[in-house]
């Protein structure tokens, strides 16, 4: 049976509100709240494409969309708007499925990274591990670590799903500050992916065969967390 996709809005404050949309299963057996990126909106075809991936595996999905994306803006919110978003869609996720459905939340790059901040600062209700499909951690030939020092703020588990040539996440970076985060964090990464998880054809894999590895470690992970 295909899953139902229902659109919703999101009050996040006086005068601010969002469009989001719920993908399920007809019987899920979690709930990811999942936030876009900074260029593009919940609509993506990379957003579409995890929703109906992770369907498929018995995962809803709740995406939303930032304040700006909203208005057509081109300008990301400032973070205290954007963790606010974050925090009314968590919310909206938790009142939906009340009856106790395990609930995770993260995002492609900047709507992972808005929701860990989020995390840092006071802990979602409910949710009980973020996912990261690709962490920025620094803008492209700038490496830096500094992005990521928040998260030792994050108590619960993490995963970063991250592509081996990513431009915005240096691995010889990345790779120590996942250490340091001890147990709470796993690293995942997709071989010859970059930012967008695209691979060059001489690779010899598939942009398909990437979105299919990620999204079974990511179910495979969550479901760990939650057991």
């Amino acid at each position: 049976m295909e899953p139902s996709a229902e659109q919703l809005t999101i009050e996040v404050g006086p005068q601010v509100a969002v469009s989001a949309c719920l993908v399920q299963p007809r019987e899920p057996r979690l709930c990811f709240v999942f936030a876009h990126g900074a260029g593009a909106g919940m609509t993506h075809a990379f957003m579409e494409s995890v929703a109906q991936g992770l369907a498929a595996r018995q995962v809803a999905t709740l995406r939303f969309q930032f304040p700006y994306m909203e208005k057509g803006s081109k300008r990301p919110d400032p973070p205290a708007l954007a963790q606010a978003t974050v925090r009314a869609a968590v919310a909206t996720a938790a009142e939906r499925f009340s009856g106790g459905l395990p609930l995770f939340a993260g995002g492609k790059s900047f709507g992972g990274r808005m929701t860990s901040q989020a995390q840092a600062k006071s802990p979602l209700a409910g949710v009980r591990g973020l996912a990261f499909f690709g962490f920025p951690l620094h803008p492209a030939g700038k490496p830096s670590s500094a992005r990521a020092d928040h998260l030792d703020e994050v108590e619960i588990p993490m995963l970063f799903l991250q592509g081996t040539r990513d431009k915005l996440a240096e691995l010889s970076l990345l790779g120590p500050v996942v250490e340091r985060l001890g147990s709470r964090a796993t690293l995942h990464l997709l071989d010859q992916a970059d930012h967008a998880f695209h691979v060059p054809a001489r690779s010899g894999r598939t942009n398909a065969a990437v979105m299919d590895e990620m999204l079974e470690t990511f179910a495979t992970w969550a479901d760990a967390k939650h057991g």
